[in-house]
């Protein structure tokens, strides 16, 4: 696939939100003496994104950085399950637990091998600029960018988000690829005219998760990041 520049989704196609943010409720629950389902609570606290993001896209909640939202969304679900023991500072570090996530095994690598190519690698996510920075350098992500929603003062799926890293990394809409494990990510970035590659992650959301299809529409499929990196410099060896 021809292009200048692939950006990356982060939650869930880089890296393993889940484990990760179930281990942190876990060992600051477990800490305040709390016992609880954590994976479950995990999966509620990720369950309130989309309709949360909705009432900011639709003008209903003025735009904040999602440190902000992800801690409204915490405190709803704390407050819903019966953890209201958890305090402020328990609940700030809960919200970093976002900053700390743990990388898929084929992240780092992949992205040292597309390091090599002439392709530009970005984040683009709706994490904000500060958070995808920490991340990524905990995690052993080496991106030749940083990007954010948060320079567009939106969030994905809007279409200005997309525009906004095509035009600060100079390139055109046809030549920048969007890398997810999402469809609806990458729906959104082929309305606004961005190449799409999809990337399969089954474990995203456990064990027991139905498995998802990449969009009909997709321009690549591949199996992880290496693969993808194999694609992008024409020395794949497989189909995806």
């Amino acid at each position: 696939m021809d292009v200048d520049a692939a950006v990356f989704d982060v939650f869930g196609t880089m890296t393993d939100w889940r484990s990760s943010v179930t281990a942190e409720l876990a060992d600051i629950g477990g800490r305040a003496g709390l016992r609880a389902d954590w994976p479950a609570i995990t999966d509620a606290w990720r369950h309130r994104y989309r309709p949360v993001l909705g009432r900011f896209l639709s003008g209903e909640l003025p735009w904040q950085p999602l440190d902000d939202m992800h801690r409204l969304m915490l405190d709803e679900v704390l407050a819903e399950h019966g953890l209201n023991a958890l305090g402020k500072a328990e609940r700030d570090r809960l919200v970093r637990a976002w900053h700390r996530l743990r990388p898929w095994p084929d992240a780092s690598p992949g992205l040292e091998l597309l390091h090599k190519t002439p392709v530009v690698t970005a984040t683009l996510s709706n994490g904000g600029v500060g958070l995808l920075t920490r991340l990524t350098k905990q995690a052993g992500l080496r991106f030749d960018c940083i990007m954010s929603a948060e320079l567009a003062r939106s969030y994905k799926p809007d279409p200005q988000v997309y525009l906004t890293a095509a035009k600060l990394l100079e390139v055109e809409p046809r030549r920048l690829l969007m890398v997810a494990c999402h469809p609806d990510d990458l729906e959104a970035a082929a309305k606004a005219g961005l190449r799409t590659a999809y990337i399969p992650r089954p474990l995203e959301w456990g064990p027991d998760a139905d498995p998802v299809d990449p969009p009909a529409e997709v321009d690549l499929v591949a199996n992880d990041v290496i693969d993808l990196a194999g694609a992008l410099a024409g020395t794949r060896t497989n189909e995806g």
